[in-house]
């Protein structure tokens, strides 16, 4: 009877140490999760350790002195769609804003060209050149659609055009004969004939007056070969978008702010090389 007793009291004194056991195990893992969980990171309200993390965005001179040599800014290599617009930061050369602004002559007020609609390789420049013609030579390239005037010391001014459709265009030596300022505009027989709707300002009727609306633009240089009229003009456009492209019916079309420099720079009985 004795025997029974005192085993019921160690079986009851067994469960009794688990459960303390067991008890005391889970608010230990209690403990530790509940550090894990509630605990806050109160580093993160450390000023230094702020700043250390958004180092890449942040720059304050006090704390980080800046390298001793530091690399030369390389020019981006912009993406150019079919439409001539850039993504990223745009790359312009100001002075062609000077170049192609607005320009008040003899009367007359030439819009800006919109330098962002046009193809810049079409933009005046001054490049080397290498050529057997003399200094003072008009050269026109018909396949790069390129003026060429030539410059001492193996250089040009390269200025781009548009050019006569198929056909129509004439190539060869010539001279600048004449130059004229605002120059009237009278088709030939053979373009009225082609063209009916042209009959109005045909030479029986007296031509086109001079205006920001005449095909001849601002300037206008006569091509004459052997003394005969070749009835081939090199001139300015008010429209800006032909030129790099072939639209014309057999003359040379420049920016009319470029058609005013040439004019200024080409002398009397010039040279001129069709190609």
């Amino acid at each position: 009877m004795v025997s029974k007793t005192f085993s019921k009291q160690s079986l009851n004194g067994s469960a009794l140490l688990r459960r303390t056991l067991g008890l005391l195990s889970g608010t230990a893992l209690l403990s530790v999760l509940s550090g894990c969980l509630f605990v806050t990171d109160t580093s993160r309200m450390n000023i230094d350790v702020f700043q250390d993390e958004v180092a890449p965005v942040y720059y304050d001179p006090a704390r980080v002195q800046p390298a001793a040599t530091q690399p030369v800014p390389q020019k981006r290599e912009l993406y150019t769609t079919q439409f001539h617009q850039t993504y990223g930061l745009p790359v312009s050369n100001p002075l062609h804003r000077v170049m192609y602004g607005v320009i008040r002559d003899d009367g007359h007020t030439l819009p800006a060209i919109p330098l962002d609609r046009v193809d810049r390789s079409y933009l005046r420049s001054e490049i080397d050149y290498s050529t057997t013609e003399a200094p003072g030579t008009i050269v026109v390239d018909t396949k790069a659609r390129f003026l060429y005037l030539v410059q001492p010391g193996g250089k040009a001014i390269r200025y781009g055009v548009g050019l006569g459709r198929d056909g129509f265009a004439w190539s060869g030596r010539g001279v600048i004969e004449m130059k004229r300022k605002w120059p009237h505009w009278t088709p030939s027989n053979e373009m009225v004939e082609r063209q009916p709707d042209l009959r109005p300002v045909s030479a029986e009727e007296g031509g086109l007056e001079a205006g920001l609306n005449n095909p001849l633009g601002a300037r206008a240089l006569y091509i004459y070969q052997n003394g005969k009229d070749t009835l081939y003009r090199v001139h300015g456009t008010p429209d800006w978008q032909s030129v790099g492209k072939a639209t014309s019916s057999g003359c040379v079309r420049m920016f009319n702010q470029d058609v005013i420099d040439l004019y200024d720079r080409v002398g009397a009985k010039a040279q001129i090389v069709v190609i």
